[in-house]
């Protein structure tokens, strides 16, 4: 099975490029130096959000959904998506909407929703060295 899906991943990449469909924005060589820093971020963000999702859980806390509309700081659109993937993978928050200045989110505590209007994770997302 392993070497089918080798087979099958080295045809694909073939045929990719020899029909030029591998550039920047479909497979992004030069975000590959930035991407261990950001793993690393991306996991304890959602570590954190899981343990607070579970304490809300396990001790009936209240929670205080609300719809929140966040700036966009990434100007292209790889960044803006990894920006709005970035906050669905964290428990207690999804991306809705997605424009080319805003991302509207679903929070479910005020803390979260707080969290993401002070651009942290915003400041994380290797934006700056996508050609433009």
């Amino acid at each position: 099975m392993l070497g089918l899906g080798l087979a099958s991943i080295a045809l694909t990449i073939f045929l990719a490029t020899r029909m030029n469909l591998i550039d920047d924005e479909s497979y992004p060589f030069h975000l590959f130096s930035q991407f261990p820093a950001f793993f690393i971020y991306i996991l304890n963000e959602i570590i954190k959000a899981n343990i607070d999702v579970v304490k809300r859980i396990m001790t009936s806390s209240s929670i205080s959904p609300q719809l929140v509309d966040i700036p966009v700081p990434q100007k292209s659109d790889l960044g803006r998506v990894i920006y709005a993937n970035s906050i669905t993978l964290t428990p207690g928050t999804v991306s809705v909407a997605l424009s080319k200045d805003t991302l509207t989110i679903h929070a479910l505590t005020k803390e979260a929703a707080e969290d993401l209007t002070k651009g942290s994770m915003a400041k994380k997302i290797p934006d700056a060295v996508i050609k433009k």
